[in-house]
């Protein structure tokens, strides 16, 4: 999952400069295109919310606020703009989507809070190998697995501090320099694949779920039509991909741009020690184990899964009731069960597996940056500002594939280098829902190639909280990362445009020859 960088800002921090500049320039562009653009007299709405977006997108783009509080402006600003009232727009900041978030981050907390996670990571790593490569392959996989169910952030806090005193074992045996090599390929590798990892599921990331929700508000009769992004099918499109990301960043990081002499063999036992530092593995780790397996499973199988001529039915379809249960409903059941079952006695007194206190901890400004985002999607569908800017590419039509989805990876791929991914999202997938209508395109061919984009920036530091983490550890140059996340960022491309082309159209049903009844 990506958290937006607002989140781990001190409240009583100052603004940065660019933060104060993007909210003059934003109030600066919102006056007079609300006061005075008019693109279509007919329907006055679709300048007010092209102002607004304007407003909202700089506002995001440059956190000039707090990107949850930008998320409220819809609140405030529809109803003032007879755009929507304030309780038609209510209900998109909380939906199935959301219910599924929430679920998916109490899951991870529980397997934070009795350090099922580092059992994982290391487990992982020791099956690997400790040879260079193969222990950079192992850092790799652990993070990439954990950060399918986990939080980005968290994951690559926890990896960096593992891998660190690995790296500090290695120096202490070969010296600094023979391991400046290891060192950048191993933190570099903690950083993007705690990226990769979460493009595998629905849950790994934001902008896979923004998608699902901004599709549904986009295209209601999607879902009339029994069309929908379940987590099964997800899965057997990001899984692939995400492998064959996490395999050519490793080749990039071990074989190209940081490979270590082959002489630099490490000592295991030091990630051995840590590992069985841990002791057994206890009745509560063992529970939350068994209900992460399940809520997983349940996800997986909820819906028909076509494989080729092939169809695995869903569960959901086989149980009476089954037909009003989603991929939000099975989180929020299983993550119920957490604060159900009992953990072991602590002074005296019977505990849960999960209590009171992870409230707290949950993302709400993601959450407000969720709705924000399906607010926006609606207000654009509202005033007919999706439609006005649709006409303006009706010629993509005949544009080929390849270039349509490429042209949109490179552009949101390098865009997110400097933005928060979820913000990208949100501003883009409305617009290209727009264009895909006007253009005569199934609408996904668009805008999954931009949600799987989105979480593909490996370039700077402030791009991905991964990427800021590691740097923050000092070990790691910005050239090198650079470098390498240039590499891969290009190879992203390719690899999105590619895999997505290949298996998308059958994974999602789209028929890129016909229009979908339910576009309109």
């Amino acid at each position: 999952m990506h958290i937006p960088s607002d989140e781990s800002s001190p409240p009583t921090a100052s603004p940065p400069k660019s933060a104060r500049i993007g909210f003059w320039i934003g109030l600066a562009v919102f006056a007079p295109l609300y006061l005075f653009f008019d693109p279509d007299p007919t329907n006055p709405l679709i300048g007010k919310m092209a102002a607004i977006a304007v407003l909202m997108a700089i506002w995001w783009i440059t956190e000039a606020i707090p990107l949850a509080a930008t998320s409220l402006l819809p609140l405030a600003l529809f109803p003032l703009a007879s755009i929507a009232s304030g309780k038609e727009i209510a209900p998109y900041y909380i939906n199935s989507v959301i219910f599924l978030f929430i679920g998916g981050f109490l899951l991870a907390l529980a397997m934070e809070r009795w350090n099922l996670h580092r059992r994982i990571a290391l487990r992982i790593i020791l099956l690997v190998g400790v040879s260079p490569a193969r222990l950079v392959l192992g850092f790799m996989l652990a993070t990439a697995a954990l950060s399918m169910w986990i939080s980005n952030t968290a994951t690559a806090i926890m990896m960096l501090a593992i891998g660190l005193a690995v790296i500090k074992q290695a120096e202490e045996t070969f010296g600094r320099d023979r391991t400046a090599s290891l060192s950048a390929a191993l933190l570099l590798g903690i950083a993007y694949s705690s990226s990769i990892g979460g493009l595998a599921t629905l849950v790994g990331t934001p902008p896979n779920l923004a998608l699902v929700r901004l599709f549904e508000v986009a295209f209601p009769g999607a879902a009339a039509a029994d069309y929908h992004i379940s987590f099964g099918q997800w899965m057997l499109f990001g899984l692939p991909l995400s492998v064959i990301l996490l395999a050519a960043a490793w080749l990039v990081l071990t074989q190209i741009c940081f490979r270590s002499k082959g002489d630099l063999q490490l000592d295991p036992h030091a990630i051995r020690d840590q590992y069985l530092a841990l002791g057994r593995m206890s009745r509560e780790e063992m529970t939350v184990l068994a209900v992460f397996i399940a809520t997983a499973l349940l996800w997986v199988f909820r819906s028909d899964l076509t494989l080729g001529t092939f169809v695995v039915p869903g569960w959901a379809r086989l149980i009476p009731g089954g037909k009003g249960v989603d991929d939000g409903t099975v989180a929020i059941a299983m993550a119920l069960l957490l604060f159900l079952l009992p953990s072991g006695r602590r002074g005296g007194e019977r505990g849960r597996i999960l209590g009171a206190e992870v409230f707290p901890k949950l993302p709400w400004g993601i959450v407000l940056l969720f709705g924000g985002g399906f607010a926006l999607a609606q207000g654009f569908q509202t005033s007919g500002l999706s439609n006005w800017i649709g006409a303006h590419f009706a010629g993509l039509e005949s544009a080929p594939d390849w270039v349509l989805v490429g042209a949109i990876s490179t552009l949101i791929t390098f865009l997110t280098e400097l933005t928060s991914n979820i913000a990208t999202t949100e501003m883009i997938l409305p617009v290209l829902a727009s264009i895909a209508t006007a253009a005569k395109i199934h609408p996904l061919m668009l805008m999954i190639p931009a949600a799987i984009s989105a979480s593909c920036a490996f370039m700077m530091p402030v791009a991905t909280p991964p990427n800021a983490i590691v740097f923050a550890s000092g070990r790691i140059r910005i050239i090198d990362m650079v470098w390498a996340g240039l590499l891969l960022n290009l190879i992203a491309v390719v690899v999105v445009t590619v895999v997505f082309l290949l298996i998308g159209p059958s994974v999602f049903g789209i028929d890129s020859s016909a229009l979908p009844t339910w576009v309109k």
